[in-house]
């Protein structure tokens, strides 16, 4: 079953996940100690001013909390211990300090539940690449590391003042043991037909009707004892490298060529169906997550697809588990769904694993919620109680997400009152947007929030209001409700204008009753419905059984 953790990681890699149950491990930290990270949402009328949301602050900085997690490594002893006190020395009660010492207890648990065939992949910024490459020395050991790979993200912008532009990042890949996978086949360009130098276009010199160039290569197996394989092929006995049923196949299908009558036939191996060039440790073929692509949530720090899919190809094979420990929105694990791998996702916001499971159901449709378990949030009145003393924001987060929605946009003035949105269509995906108005109350509640509510929506024109309250509502807020009336939809159906729901209702699976039926979802950006790795055509070469 597939896991996707709310809390924070280095608690939930120590509590829940069991030593070497992990085949690889991804991970992209924050990494800068001087901003706030904020996930950003254009208006649903496609304004390019976007709405902030902050996800979480900035917490690397040198401080009574990072000093003693340090001291706490430091102590430990071990390797990790010895770059951890030559860290401290060079660079004294800074900010990078901070965030190394939040990396080094996380490394560790990470090393931990790896599997011995197991890889991980750090990826960071040049600011902090050397060192996080000297901490993953001291975790996993200098001669497990594999490759310093460097993503060429984006062409280099602005003018150079002292220095040369920044563009791109460094994935630190490190593997487990001597005996780690690792996926050579996979770490191929794909066929280019305008990168061809004349030795491959001389090995390849054949044409068939269609003009696609060919060559006739060897169907004998290079291992003489293999009894199985021994038998007479169109008069001819060999030892083949393939199954006889298997050799007849190919024959049928036009690729077992005999040139000749008592000739040994041979294998029509086309050029457009082999593999490109090896990859080398420079990777300028997979662009950024431009403003208008598909994939695109919204996201910052956001990585396409493709760089995920390489990455989890290469260090892993169908079934594995990959687990991605800062999840974000879930790049990490829409492409290990893709790729036919179990996944772990952990990440300290709600509003991330709302994101994921948005994203999930946008590629793989509403049975997916099926395939996987979310931990860590609540699942009692008292559950949500204390996240919202605790942490009032993450409880917010997490009744908008209950019902589908986002967070407002943090803005003063007009928009007090409002915690958060869910946008809909209900004359078709051209017709105009509408919107719900979510309010969510943690502590006493009064008939005022039911009125003021309502002002809002009048206020935002939308056309329904939800409160979405830990307590139970008094009698007089529920007149108030009823009182504001119903929403009629283009076709006739009626909606509450104001509705009031619960934690206890919204645990038991009650939602905002707003035309789903005919609706199009617009509060988060669609992600691409997905194909599997298996459904997808695939060129292969020919295998020795």
């Amino acid at each position: 079953m597939n896991r996707l953790y709310y809390g924070d990681n280095l608690d939930v890699l120590r509590e829940c996940i069991a030593s070497e149950s992990v085949d690889l491990a991804y991970l992209d930290p924050p990494f800068k100690s001087d901003q706030n990270y904020n996930v950003l949402f254009k208006a649903h009328d496609g304004a390019k001013a976007a709405a902030q949301i902050q996800a979480f602050e900035d917490t690397w900085e040198w401080n009574e909390e990072s000093a003693r997690a340090c001291a706490h490594v430091i102590e430990s002893g071990g390797p990790v211990s010895d770059a951890m006190r030559a860290f401290r020395t060079f660079l004294g009660d800074s900010d990078m300090m901070a965030y190394l010492a939040m990396m080094a207890p996380r490394l560790v648990e990470l090393r931990r539940v790896l599997k011995p065939a197991g890889n991980i992949f750090l990826h960071c910024d040049p600011a902090a690449s050397h060192y996080l490459k000297m901490l993953m020395d001291g975790t996993f050991g200098p001669e497990n590391f594999r490759n310093e790979i460097v993503w060429h993200r984006t062409a280099a912008k602005g003018l150079m003042t002292r220095a040369l532009a920044g563009n791109h990042d460094v994935i630190l890949s490190y593997q487990r043991s001597a005996g780690s996978t690792w996926n050579t086949d996979q770490m191929f360009t794909a066929y280019d037909p305008d990168d061809l130098d004349e030795k491959t276009l001389d090995k390849y010199s054949a044409t068939d009707a269609t003009g696609r160039r060919y060559q006739l290569t060897s169907l004998l197996n290079p291992n003489p004892d293999r009894p199985h394989l021994t038998y007479e092929f169109l008069g001819i006995t060999r030892v083949w490298r393939w199954t006889k049923p298997r050799m007849q196949a190919a024959y049928e299908a036009g690729l077992v060529i005999q040139p000749r009558p008592g000739a040994v036939p041979r294998y029509k191996r086309y050029l457009d169906e082999q593999r490109g060039k090896p990859f080398g440790d420079v990777w300028t073929d997979i662009p950024p997550i431009n403003a208008r692509a598909r994939e695109r949530l919204g996201y910052p720090t956001q990585k396409p697809e493709p760089l995920l899919e390489r990455l989890i190809q290469a260090g892993s094979n169908p079934g594995d588990v990959v687990l991605d420990a800062f999840c974000g929105c879930g790049t990490t694990i829409a492409a290990a769904q893709k790729l036919e791998r179990q996944w772990i996702g952990i990440d300290v916001t709600f509003l991330a694993i709302n994101l994921i499971r948005q994203r999930l159901r946008d590629q793989y449709g509403p049975d997916v919620d099926a395939t996987y378990e979310v931990i860590g949030q609540p699942t009692t009145v008292q559950d949500a109680a204390n996240l919202a003393a605790e942490k009032p924001h993450q409880f917010q987060w997490w009744a908008t997400g209950q019902v589908g929605g986002r967070l407002a946009e943090q803005k003063k003035g007009a928009d007090r009152g409002i915690d958060g949105r869910i946008f809909f269509h209900d004359e078709g995906p051209k017709g105009p947007t509408k919107q719900i108005i979510l309010s969510v109350k943690a502590g006493h509640l009064k008939p005022e929030y039911v009125r003021e509510l309502r002002g809002v929506i009048e206020r935002e024109q939308a056309v329904i209001g939800g409160l979405l309250c830990l307590n139970e509502p008094t009698k007089a807020m529920r007149r108030e409700a009823a009182n504001a009336g119903f929403y009629k939809s283009p076709w006739g159906s009626e909606h509450a204008r104001l509705q009031i729901l619960t934690v206890a209702e919204l645990l038991e699976g009650k939602r905002i009753d707003y035309p789903a039926e005919r609706q199009t979802q617009a509060t988060f950006k669609r992600a691409p419905r997905a194909v599997k790795e298996h459904e997808q055509p695939r060129l292969r070469e020919a295998e020795d059984v």
